[in-house]
Formats: C-alpha cells, structure tokens, sequence
C-alpha cells in the first residue's frame, strides 16, 4: 500500500518541462507526496491529478563497466529516502537533438546506467490490478515513462513501465563474449534478461505501491509486442504475469542463432575499428560510438541458453504459460515498409500474387505491402489468437480508426493506438488538434484494456460484445469509427502467408 505524509517539494519540481496532466504541477505543491518503501529503501513520488507516480526506481544494478553485457544484477540499497520524483535517463539510443523526440519518443538524456522501472498508481490502492508495459521502438529506441500511465492509475491500475537496454547494449554476441562467459549462460538477450528482471521485480515490490502480485498483465506493442511473446516463451516467467496483450508484435520469428549474431557481432565492432578485440576493450567502447555504428537488427534470438526456442515454435507445441491474451495489428501496418526498402518485394512469389489480385492490380508497391502487413502482422496475430484459443479464451482484434488530425489518411499506421489504449494523447499533439471524437475514441478503447486487466474479459464501454477468437468462426472486433464484430478479415491473403510461410519458421534447426 502505499504511505500518504507531507514532505515539501522542491521548486524545480513545479518548474518542470517534463509532461504531465494538465494541473498536475499545481497539485504537486499542495498534496502531500506519496512514498512508499520498495525492497531497497523508500521512495518520494509526486501527486499527477491525484494519482501517484514514481520515477526512476532502480530494479537491477547499472549495467556498466564489468556488469556491460551481463545479465542484470540487484540493485542496491540507498539510505533515507529516494527521490522518485522526475524520470531518470533512457537507455542509450540515437535521439535527433533539438529537444525532438525520436520514434521512441525519446528528446535525449540518455546513459547506460537505465534499468529502473516507473510506477503509476492509485491513491490508496490496495490489491490493484497491475499491468506492466514494455515499449517499442524496434529494440532501439523508447523508455518506459514515455506513455504516462496516469489514466490507468485513475481508473483503478497499477502501471509499470520498464526500461530495458536496446541496440548493441541490448542484443549483442561477439566471440570475446562468448569465450569469457561460463558453460550455460546466458548470452546476448540482455535486454529480454532486464524484463525479466523487472517482472521479478514486480512480483516482489508491488505490493508497495497497493498492487495484486497475483494479478498482473503484461503487454507492450511492436518490439514490446514481440518480447511479450519470448516472454511467455521462457520457463522463467512462469507465475509473473497472467493475462498478456500483443499489440502489432508480429508473431511468426525466424531462427537466428549464435553463430549468425556473433558474426554480425564482428561487423559492428570492426566498423568501430577493432580487429580481434578482448572483452575489456569491448567493454571500454564508448556507448554512443557503439549506438552509432550499430547494424543489423536486435530482436531476440535463439542463444540455446536462455532462449531455447522460438516463440512461433512454443506457441506450436504449446509450451506457453495458458493464460488469457489479446492480440492485434493495425490497418496500415505496411507503412513500416517504406519505399527505400524495396527488397521487400522479392518475397511476392507467384502464389502470393494469385492471394493478392487487387492489390496486384493495384501495383507492384500496394502488393508489396499488403504481403508485408499480413506477412508480418495480421496473419500472424490470427496465427498466435488460433493457438491460444485451446485454453483460456483469447481475443483478436484489428484497430482502423484514424485520428482526426490525419483524415484523410484511410488507416490506422503502426503504434496509432497507444494513444487510446492510454488515453493519454502524447504532449508534442497540440490539444486543438484531438477531437471530441478522438477522446471518445480513447475512452471506449482504454475501457477494453482496464476491464481486462480487472477481470480478465475485454469488456468495452459502449459495445458491441468483443467475442472470444475462434479459429471455426474466425471473429475479431474491428476498432473503428464504429465497433463491430466481424469474421473472416482478409481470410484468403492469412490463409496464403500461413500456407506458405509459417512450415519453414516452424522447423527445428
């Protein structure tokens, strides 16, 4: 629970440029500020609008120096009391400067010593439904206080947002690495190690903040969405969460094992100018140097000691944790493939064309997206609801509403709807350009996300019923302009990519 005493805020505070609700400031010099007392020491957050928020709360050690490129170690303690009340830095990732953020919605202030979690949370919370967030950013950009987590906390949920470390500092294998570390362990998948770490965390502190350690949902989108899923594909986590949501986290993933991370590995640290180099002096590199030259991408992979498998290939042999799950994928999901990559292309085969007649009428660029979006999105998330759906029930969803302030645009991009998930329209949108609609919008679609973490059930406010996914019946709740429940989205395109694509994930290597 957390403990409720007067302590005076410093002027810096009600200074700052950091976003919060409107009011928020003001309220922060007259509440009192919430502490509570997590396993290390006590914290001091700060009053958001009535909600509690704590920042910058460490969940492992700094990954620096010997600890670069090892697996998270406990943080330590701290005498008196913490200050929790602004964020700490974001993990290391390129940021444009200028105070723009990047696609991870990062302006700077970056450093590797970033593994902390932040906490929104209810006044007065006790037995909380929780629900942890893991951010996106294609494993190389994004924080986890990025989105605020106050509408959550006002209607009732915890919010934990994790920072994990991204790019090189995150997924690296370099023969140096590999010839210090002992037989079995783990190597490579630091960030997916820090996730781990921080849901252990949470399993052991929440109860600080009024949180249910017995209740707690994990979810994340795009790269989040995909950790979600390796996540549930690690014995390990078994028992941290019980209800997952994947929102554009694809679902099918490719073998990638040691020898292939190792080599790109290599690459990078020659591009740096290293030939033959120690661990000492990879760990001597200089993180933004190591930022720069990073290639390639930082997924997870299969390094056969922690992660054994794929998630494709655990949701086949049903090796999962059987727990209710909601997956989907946005309208416009093609958008990630832009016209400077046109290599994409190349996995139109013949049969993909004859799935894909209007698109190829359409020319060679819609084909070339639409077989991306159902390659990488749609017929996956279709995929995973279809596994999940033998147990406790899943539910499958596909999001089209368009923002007002981008109509005309005719779908809903990639990463569109975390905004109305949160409620929480992000603070470079200038309020004049939300619509009543838009608000609306991010009320019904917020309601669907609390009520399943209450209760298990994506109730939505205003309806229709969302159905349990069937893989007989094929229904999905389309989240529009209007909701309604349909069946049989792009049936014969996701019937085609399951055909053709998913035998060749599924093969033991």
């Amino acid at each position: 629970m957390i403990v409720v005493r007067p302590i005076a805020l410093a002027a810096a505070i009600a200074a700052s440029a950091f976003p919060v609700a409107p009011g928020a400031h003001a309220a922060a010099r007259t509440e009192p500020a919430p502490v509570a007392k997590v396993e290390t020491g006590w914290l001091v957050g700060r009053d958001e609008g009535g909600t509690s928020a704590f920042y910058n709360i460490p969940y492992a050690a700094p990954p620096v120096g010997e600890l670069r490129w090892r697996a998270p170690r406990p943080p330590a303690r701290w005498a008196g009391r913490r200050d929790a009340r602004t964020p700490g830095p974001s993990c290391p990732q390129q940021t444009p400067g200028g105070g723009r953020p990047n696609l991870g919605g990062v302006t700077g202030g970056t450093d590797e010593d970033c593994l902390q979690v932040t906490v929104f949370a209810p006044r007065r919370a006790r037995k909380a439904p929780v629900m942890v967030w893991i951010h996106g950013g294609s494993h190389r950009t994004g924080a986890g206080w990025v989105t605020s987590g106050g509408a959550f906390a006002r209607d009732g949920v915890i919010l934990v947002g994790v920072n994990y470390r991204l790019g090189p500092l995150g997924t690296f294998v370099h023969p140096a690495l590999l010839a210090e570390a002992k037989p079995g362990e783990p190597v490579g998948n630091y960030g997916l190690m820090d996730q781990i770490a921080a849901l252990k965390w949470v399993r052991r502190n929440i109860a600080a903040f009024g949180g249910d350690p017995d209740n707690v949902t994990l979810f994340g989108e795009s790269a989040g969405g995909m950790s979600v899923q390796f996540l549930m594909a690690q014995p390990q986590t078994r028992g941290l969460f019980q209800r997952a949501i994947v929102e554009s986290g694809a679902g099918w993933f490719r073998h990638q094992g040691l020898e292939e991370k190792a080599a790109q590995g290599v690459e990078m640290i020659r591009a740096v100018g290293l030939e033959n180099a120690t661990a000492a002096q990879l760990r001597a590199l200089p993180a933004d140097e190591l930022i720069a030259k990073a290639c390639c991408e930082f997924a997870p992979f299969e390094d056969g000691r922690l992660v054994k498998e794929t998630p494709t290939q655990a949701f086949a042999a049903g090796r999962v944790p059987d727990v209710p799950l909601i997956i989907g994928w946005n309208s416009g999901e093609g958008v990630l493939m832009s016209p400077s990559r046109p290599y994409m292309s190349a996995t139109v085969t013949p049969e993909i064309r004859a799935a894909y007649p209007e698109e190829a009428a359409a020319g060679e660029m819609v084909l070339a997206r639409a077989n991306f979006a159902d390659r990488f999105m749609g017929a996956p998330a279709r995929w995973v609801a279809a596994q999940a759906a033998g147990g406790k029930p899943s539910w499958l969803y596909y999001f089209t509403y368009v923002a007002t302030r981008f109509r005309p645009r005719p779908t809903a991009w990639h990463a569109d709807e975390i905004d109305f998930v949160f409620d929480e329209f992000d603070p470079w949108t200038s309020p004049d350009k939300i619509s009543a609609e838009d608000r609306a919008k991010a009320t019904q679609v917020h309601s669907c996300w609390v009520a399943f973490a209450k209760t298990g059930v994506p109730a939505c406010a205003g309806g229709p019923a969302w159905p349990t996914y069937d893989p007989a019946s094929d229904r999905l709740l389309e989240i529009g302009r209007e909701n309604r429940v349909v069946s049989g989205v792009r049936k014969p395109q996701f019937d085609a990519q399951e055909r053709l694509v998913l035998p060749g994930l599924l093969a033991s290597h």
